[in-house]
């Protein structure tokens, strides 16, 4: 009796399962141009203020840091902006944590919708697997209902249930391909924050050094 629940489950749930994954797909695709078009965006800054990091520190001018907090433009010109105002009412002392109270506000916005697209690269393939059994067990149980059906029948039956496998491998290849695009996309850009910010403390070494003298 549970059995037959199940074989009737089967004849409609492999469709559902094509459904959810075009479902899948569709959220994947806006996602991943989404990410494509801030990310590369905000990479396109960040390479700028590199640039920049890379030039001070082969001309040793660590003054460049009041320039690149000047820059609203990129996070790292923000982090260095909400550093410095920092730095000139409260001095020194908690410079570094205003550096990284930005980064954690940040990263976030930065990991928008990767979790999903991680969620989404890890379990298609496993729905398009499940619509595959389900589309087998359908083809087998409508073997065994008519009895004139040959084998012919029955491959056709599972050559469309393997559709829903390489549905999912489709899904969750170009998710998990962005995807890890993506976080090292992110994982650059808080590295040039890092980078900022190591400039940031040497800078204010030198304020203080001066101040002392």
């Amino acid at each position: 009796m549970f059995a037959e629940k199940i074989f009737a489950i089967a004849h409609y749930a492999d469709q559902v399962v094509l459904f959810v994954l075009l479902i899948m797909s569709i959220v994947s695709i806006a996602m991943i141009f989404e990410r494509f078009m801030s990310l590369k965006k905000i990479g396109a800054e960040s390479e700028r203020i590199r640039a920049r990091i890379r030039m001070a520190l082969q001309t040793n001018s660590l003054q460049d840091f009041e320039d690149i907090a000047k820059d609203p433009t990129s996070i790292e010109g923000r982090a260095a902006g909400h550093a410095m105002k920092h730095l000139k009412s409260n001095g020194e002392k908690g410079f570094e944590e205003v550096f990284n109270t930005f980064v954690l506000t940040e990263k976030p916005d930065l990991e928008k919708f990767l979790p999903v697209l991680a969620t989404i690269s890890s379990n298609a393939p496993f729905i398009g697997l499940l619509g595959t059994v389900l589309g087998i067990m359908k083809a087998f149980n409508d073997l065994a209902q008519a009895t004139d059906a040959g084998q012919q029948t029955v491959m056709a039956g599972i050559s469309t249930a393997l559709v829903a496998t390489a549905a999912g491998l489709f899904v969750a290849i170009p998710a998990s391909m962005f995807y890890n695009y993506f976080t090292r996309k992110v994982r650059s850009v808080l590295s040039s924050v890092e980078s900022v910010k190591e400039l940031g403390l040497a800078y204010t070494k030198t304020i203080t050094k001066s101040k002392d003298q």
